[in-house]
Formats: structure tokens, sequence, C-alpha cells
């Protein structure tokens, strides 16, 4: 019985021309991290196709974190990562080699940069097919700008045939065994460092075919990729929504309250089924009524034993899976906190951070604040506290 493709996804270069602080493939596009984007257009494109991720060392913490972003179904198509080595060449072999040493070997491996999210569907079927068909193939598109070839010293030497010069991109489809081999040979005979596998093909022998790319099929690689590529994703996700959420829970005797997913000192605490945490149960059914699924009571009952003492992260976390899902993004969070008491001022910044983390977004997309009642009704008594959430998202016009 054949073996579903692999798609080895090489993720582990440092990305220094992106700027952010962080290895671009980690960085955030509308608010979902690019590798996030990439590993989900390319699961997405075949349901039978598994990922072998090759990362740097230092990123797994990093890795885990987007992987999680990923709905159940397409995470469980991602494999443990695989650390890659000083150049892309090696990060390439190390992949296939930790392919070859597991026990589904594939036909066909597909090569794919982690910081190309914008692979299609179609594009990774021709990528397959060409594999399977030619053995070695890679997907390009024509050239539209007269090409020249100019001296050290900056001299016109020749004008290149644009006719017969092709944009190379990935992913770039081989044969298993055909390319694992080409890798083994290179490490021990070539020279430098090849740029893409290809190269590592031709070097051994092989004749590689260039099927349809699609010019679409950008590789993210400095600042202004980055604006771009936010616009493109903004683009292509014109549904806007704005889903509204209230709580309000009552102070019992005890020592602290959790708001926003920090633990607060507080002289009473919030009672509830959970941990009673008025942000993230307003914000949790904001986001559910933004895509009309429901509140926070349907999908985590208070009737049911399991939730009782909960952490309300697992209730966020879940409705911003539910929102991915459906192919969209969360915009914007905003939570007001209406309380006497604690001050939450000194606390903002960390709630922020955590509302952020916990739905998978940046911190610039998160509002915290809050007011007081001026002493009237329960609040303004302290015999409790309330907080209302509004969540902006992003869905494409198809999402149910």
């Amino acid at each position: 019985m054949s073996v579903a493709p692999h798609v080895l996804v090489v993720a582990a270069g440092r990305g220094v021309r992106a700027g952010g602080g962080v290895p671009k493939q980690f960085r955030p596009i509308a608010g979902v991290p690019l590798i996030t984007r990439t590993l989900t257009s390319l699961l997405s494109a075949d349901t039978k196709l598994r990922v072998v991720p090759v990362i740097h060392p230092d990123d797994q913490a990093l890795f885990r974190e987007a992987v999680l972003l990923l709905s159940p179904d397409l995470r469980d198509r991602v494999d443990a990562p695989v650390h890659g080595g000083a150049t892309r060449q090696a990060s390439v072999r190390a992949g296939l080699e930790a392919i070859a040493a597991g026990h589904d070997r594939p036909d066909v491996v597909l090569i794919h940069d982690g910081a190309r999210p914008f692979v299609s569907s179609a594009l990774v079927g021709r990528a397959v097919e060409a594999a399977r068909r030619h053995g070695a193939a890679v997907p390009g598109f024509a050239v539209t700008d007269t090409v020249k070839r100019i001296d050290i010293e900056g001299w016109i030497g020749e004008t290149l045939d644009r006719n017969r010069l092709r944009v190379v991109q990935t992913p770039q489809a081989f044969g298993f065994d055909l390319i694992l081999d080409a890798h083994r040979r290179a490490a021990r005979d070539a020279g430098g460092d090849l740029t893409d596998d290809a190269a590592v093909a031709e070097a051994a022998g092989h004749r590689v075919h260039i099927f349809e790319g699609e010019a679409d099929n950008v590789k993210i690689t400095t600042p202004l990729d980055f604006v771009q590529a936010e616009t493109k994703l903004t683009a292509m996700l014109p549904d806007v929504r704005i889903g509204q959420g209230y709580d309000v829970h009552a102070f019992v005797e005890g020592d602290h309250v959790w708001l926003g997913g920090v633990r607060i000192d507080h002289d009473r605490k919030l009672s509830g089924h959970s941990d009673a945490d008025v942000v993230l149960h307003a914000l949790t059914d904001a986001l559910l009524g933004a895509i009309g699924d429901g509140d926070i009571g349907v999908h985590f009952p208070p009737s049911q034993e399991q939730w009782r003492g909960a952490s309300s992260d697992r209730f966020l976390e879940d409705a911003a899976g539910r929102v991915r899902r459906r192919g969209g993004v969360i915009a914007h969070l905003d939570a007001t906190i209406v309380c006497e008491a604690p001050k939450i001022g000194p606390h903002r910044e960390a709630m922020r951070a955590r509302v952020a983390a916990i739905a998978g977004i940046t911190v610039d997309r998160v509002g915290i604040k809050a007011t007081t009642s001026e002493l009237l009704g329960f609040v303004g008594r302290r015999d409790g506290m309330a907080a209302w959430g509004l969540a902006t998202v992003r869905l494409p016009f198809d999402a149910a």
C-alpha cells in the first residue's frame, strides 16, 4: 500500500532581514504566526498529506505555540519537528533522513519553505502529480522583466532571453528515494551550499521538470513583505463581524480574583462554577457571538462537573480556535471591567499579554479598560463585578 506524500517544511532559518525580534517564520500575520498559516495552507490542500517540520533547536517553544493554533484535525498530521543544520541544504537533508528512519516511507516528498503561506491547494496537487510523472519537478513562472547579466564592474555583458527564464518556487517535488540519494551525494561530494533542492537533484545528474507555479505564492522575507501579506489576508477575509459578551459574578470569602487570566490578590474572590474570570468569560461569549456559535454555557455547561474550578483560559482558547477553523482571524478583543476594587491599572498590561497569548494574537490587538459604577448597584455595593467584551473577527464570505 502506498504511503501518502509527505511535505518537508523548512523553517530552521533565522530570518534576520524581516526584523521583528523573532525568526520571521514565527512573526504574526494578521494575528497568526507565519508558520501556522503555511502549515494550514499545506494541510488543508490534501487531507492525506503529512508534514515533517525542520526547525532551529532554539525554536522549540515558538513552534509548539504555533502548532497549538492549528485545529486538532490538522495538528494530528504534523510530525515532531526535526532539528535543522547550519544551511538550508543541511536542514533539508536532516528532514529527509528523519523520514527515512520512520516507519512510513513515502513515494513522494514535497519540500516547501516555511515562509510561503499562500501556497494553494491547486499548486500542491500539481506538485504531487509532477513528482509522480517526472521524478523531480519544481514550480516556476515566467519572467516578465528584461534580465541582464553583468560583469564584476557593473557593465552589461548579456541580455538574457526571458522566454527561457523561470522564477522557481516551492513546493519542489521529488520521488523520495531520488532526492534522499541526491542530498546524500551532495553532502559528500558537492562544495558550498546549493540554494534549492532542484540544484541538489541536478548535481546528482537528474533532469528537473518545471511545472506551472503561481505568482501569489510569495516568500515572506522583508518587512515590506509582511505589510503586503497582511494587506492580502485582509482582502481575503472581507466578512467583518462584531460580537458582544457580558458576564457578572458575585463576591464571596476568599483572597484573590482571576481577571483576564491573571491572578490578583484581593480580600474576596468571585464565585462561579469555573474560576469565575469575568473578563475571559465576556470575551469568550463575544467571540462565539461574532461567529454565531452559541455561548459559553452551550460549550461548557455548568452542569458538567469537569468544568468545576476550570481555568477560563480553556474557554477563550476554544472560542479562538473556532474562529480559525472557519478560516477567520481575530482582529481585536476589547474588554471593560466594572468594579470598585481591586485596582485594575497595575495589572492591565499583564492582562493584555495573557489574553493575547490565550487567543493567539498580538498584544496590540487587545484592549483592557476599567471603570466603577459610581457606587451604584451591586457593583457599587461591592457585591460583585461585571465585564463587557467586544470581539472583531474577519471571515471569508463562505464561512458557515
